[in-house]
């Protein structure tokens, strides 16, 4: 019989994507969402998944409804660029995961996966509250409740993301050929990775789960190389044959930015994973996709 996956934010880019390669795997995904949440995302394979609203939801009800859960994996997120207070900040990155750890260690779960971000904890309220679940994380497997494994993601990408992440943004931007553009000086490194990796690094992780010797483990996921943010903005133009106009260094840098951020992809590929995409060849097929 195959494992049994609980899956939150599914309606989101990562969640969706993840849900569909999941169940082309042979795995059975149960799902929480939120309410107001909409399902254009999931419309194509909703009929073979079972939802759960997430608001007043007695998190112990979907294990007792499903027989034995075998894997929780968490990549609902609150990035805070709504304006949302801090309270639905923690709610959403902090509570809400803890609740369901909370209940999935209770009934028998073997095997929690959390979305990570790479962020310095101290950057901003997103990544202060990721690390508060980390540490939860810890607590747990240290105490022997679950088996707790941390995903530490890069900049991921790819055809039919958010608007509102960067690298969307951009592209976007590029393609409306919008008049003006303002960035940073854009010195920044960051490591950025094609949608399609990231979900066969998921996939490793869990074929590979059972050879892991400690109950709390953490792995980066990225394709193991950097790029500065000019170089990737100019890089989306070039290929966009765009008409914008960069200007770089009209915004500042934020309190504590992280200058520079690479995944060590090390322990990944010793499990059998490949980064299959260049960032070029991610780029074109993500544009590619978004022409208008």
């Amino acid at each position: 019989m195959s494992d049994t996956v609980l899956i939150t934010g599914v309606t989101g880019y990562l969640g969706s994507n993840l849900a569909s390669v999941l169940l082309a795997c042979g795995y059975r995904v149960i799902a929480l969402k939120r309410k107001l949440s909409s399902l254009h995302r999931v419309e194509a394979f909703s009929s073979s998944i079972v939802m759960y609203d997430i608001e007043g939801l007695d998190f112990d009800i979907p294990f007792k409804a499903h027989g034995k859960i075998d894997i929780i994996i968490h990549t609902a997120t609150c990035y805070g660029r709504k304006n949302e207070s801090v309270y639905e900040v923690f709610a959403a990155n902090t509570n809400f995961p803890l609740q369901l750890l909370d209940a999935g260690s209770r009934a028998g779960v073997e095997l929690f996966i959390n979305t990570d971000t790479s962020l310095d904890k101290f950057l901003n309220l997103y990544s202060f509250s990721k690390n508060q679940l980390l540490r939860w994380g810890r607590y747990f497997s240290m105490h022997g409740k679950i088996q707790f494994l941390n995903i530490k993601l890069e900049h991921f990408y790819g055809p039919n993301d958010d608007p509102i992440k960067f690298t969307t943004f951009i592209i976007d931007s590029c393609l409306d050929n919008t008049q003006e553009l303002k960035l940073t000086k854009g010195e920044q490194r960051r490591d950025f990775v094609y949608i399609k990796d990231v979900l066969s690094a998921y996939l490793v992780l869990l074929e590979k789960r059972e050879s892991f010797k400690s109950d709390f483990m953490e792995f980066d996921v990225g394709s193991g190389g950097s790029i500065s943010i000019r170089e990737f903005v100019e890089s989306i133009h070039h290929l966009t044959a765009s008409k914008t106009h960069l200007v770089f260094g009209a915004i500042p840098y934020r309190e504590g930015e992280v200058m520079g951020s690479k995944a060590n992809i090390e322990p990944l590929l010793k499990l059998g994973w490949r980064c299959e995409h260049t960032l070029m060849e991610g780029l074109k097929l993500t544009i590619h996709r978004s022409k208008r």
